[in-house]
């Protein structure tokens, strides 16, 4: 595929960013931006936590979200990929608890999660999802694939990417994101 194809289709994608609330309805895509920005500075401000969880690439992308808001946004937040930790709680618990296990002692009233899965269909996601919001934490998903996977509507805001395209929604996902930590660095 010719790069300027893959621009093409990637510009395609992001121009077409569905976003929606747990009801499903529809939001315009810099409306929901923009409350994820204002969510995450009055996080800031009050001095809580933003966790940040994903597999595979996904993992990679809520590192350097993660790196971003500490070093660019000033906020406190963290990743939950110590080699020990996911070992022990996948041996433990079973891989599909790795996040919602530690999330359930370390979230606190007023903290932030951000969940990334390319496909919305990853149980160790949904569950800490699911636990997150059985907590009333304030939750924003980001995923792709499938117009009805089961993460799309779990978040107070989702972020839906409309394709099937590992890479696109990945690099969408990473773009989306790095516009959130760009914003918050300038409030």
């Amino acid at each position: 595929m010719k790069i300027l194809d893959r621009l093409n289709g990637f510009t395609n994608v992001i121009s077409n960013i569905v976003c929606c609330d747990q009801s499903g309805n529809i939001l315009l895509a810099d409306d929901a931006i923009n409350s994820i920005v204002s969510e995450l500075a009055l996080l800031r401000d009050r001095r809580s936590n933003v966790y940040i969880i994903g597999n595979g690439g996904s993992a990679g992308i809520a590192s350097h979200m993660m790196i971003d808001l500490l070093n660019m946004s000033k906020i406190k937040a963290h990743t939950l990929y110590d080699l020990s930790m996911l070992t022990c709680i996948s041996n433990d618990y079973g891989y599909e608890n790795v996040f919602k296990k530690p999330l359930d002692l370390m979230l606190a009233d007023e903290d932030i999660l951000i969940a990334i899965s390319s496909s919305g269909e990853s149980n160790n996601i949904l569950n800490a999802v699911r636990s997150a919001i059985s907590k009333n934490i304030y939750t924003i998903t980001l995923s792709g694939f499938a117009t009805e996977n089961s993460l799309k509507k779990t978040g107070d805001i989702n972020v839906w990417l409309n394709s099937s395209d590992y890479g696109i929604v990945e690099i969408g996902h990473a773009f989306i994101l790095h516009n959130i930590a760009d914003r918050l660095a300038l409030k």
